[in-house]
């Protein structure tokens, strides 16, 4: 039987050499008594030392004692002796020949079966470049928290504001209305209060929620309503306004346009769905949503309107202005004018309105 040579110990003292050589960290193999016993070509290299005066020097006297590091005395001499091996020790120092470093150390002790003596291998990872990044990034993204926490308050002051002067114009429209002795530039003024209160009532409702950019539909129309309730029913002519919606939310931008249908449809509703005065006079507003897909409903329990009867606001403002906020949001309005008169409006997401079903 053929078998091959075991290696001699010249032979493995080779081998571990090239072994050594060929690694591209650098690398130190130590005595018990932390000797440099070999050196990877990459240790003299980046440290930018010599054979002469490295080999068989006391790991401490390297280089004029610039190795005897706090850090590494306690890896050595402290954790090495109790622990095999350690892993990702980071040390921040001065290293001689590359200057201010983090390195991450890697220790081995090796034991020997034949031998009481042992050796320590030392490996030296540089993560300088991998820690400046990193304090980058922190920088970096403690910068940005701090410029979005002032963007945010600059916005919420901003929305402050708006609501501010929209509840001024919508004052200021309502005391012109008081004033005008026409019965009809009374009304003309008192729809455009509620238009103004119903942009006010957007921007307050983002204010409250931290001005987000997308809204609950449901607390706004219920707030918007309550707002139209408190200001244009009486107790001479009782209407009870509900809301009736899901969780669905609304970018801000078309949360107005809804809110302006919403006032219109209502106003309309007050003004001609009941001419007597009736105990269970109502006006509902429903919201269904699915995905981007809703269904906004605007019915009353009123008189409703004939057939060959034309609506009290055909051709007026009103009209013009639900049509056109309709046509704004991409969706489709219909009109039922029996029994009650009942307005819904219909978004199919990527559907135009020529084709909506």
């Amino acid at each position: 039987m053929i078998t091959k040579p075991i290696p001699g110990i010249e032979n493995a003292q080779t081998l571990a050499e090239a072994i050594v050589d060929t690694i591209h960290e650098p690398l130190l193999v130590l005595d018990g008594g932390l000797r440099v016993l070999a050196a990877s070509r990459a240790f003299y290299e980046i440290f930018k030392v010599d054979s002469d005066h490295t080999m068989g020097c006391r790991l401490y006297d390297l280089g004029d004692g610039q190795w005897n590091i706090p850090a590494l005395r306690e890896l050595l001499e402290t954790i090495i002796p109790t622990r095999v091996a350690m892993d990702g020790f980071e040390v921040d120092h001065d290293f001689p020949g590359v200057g201010r470093r983090t390195m991450l150390l890697n220790a081995r002790k090796v034991l020997y079966e034949t031998s009481p003596n042992s050796t320590i291998l030392l490996a030296f990872t540089d993560i300088t470049a991998r820690r400046v990044i990193e304090r980058e990034k922190e920088d970096l993204l403690e910068r940005t928290e701090d410029l979005l926490l002032q963007q945010q308050t600059l916005l919420q002051e901003m929305q402050h504001r708006v609501v501010n002067s929209l509840q001024i114009i919508a004052s200021i429209l309502m005391l012109k209305a008081r004033s005008v002795t026409s019965e009809e530039s009374r009304g003309h003024l008192r729809d455009a209060h509620q238009r103004v209160l119903s942009v006010a009532e957007v921007q307050s409702h983002l204010h409250a929620t931290g001005g987000v950019d997308r809204i609950a539909v449901g607390p706004y129309l219920t707030k918007l309503c309550g707002s139209l309730s408190a200001s244009m029913v009486g107790e001479s002519r009782p209407i009870a306004i509900g809301v009736e919606a899901d969780a669905g939310m609304i970018g801000s931008e078309k949360a107005v346009s809804l809110g302006l249908i919403v006032t219109e449809l209502v106003i309309n509703s007050i003004k001609y769905a009941f001419p007597d005065t009736r105990p269970d006079a109502r006006v509902t507003v429903s919201y269904v949503s699915e995905g981007d897909d809703w269904t906004l409903t605007v019915a009353d329990n009123g008189v409703g309107l004939s057939p060959t009867a034309a609506p009290p606001s055909v051709g007026g403002l009103g009209t013009a202005i639900v049509e056109a906020l309709v046509k704004q949001l991409g969706a489709q309005a219909e009109v039922r004018t029996q029994p009650h008169m009942t307005v819904t409006i219909t978004h199919i997401a990527g559907v135009t309105p020529a084709l909506a079903a």
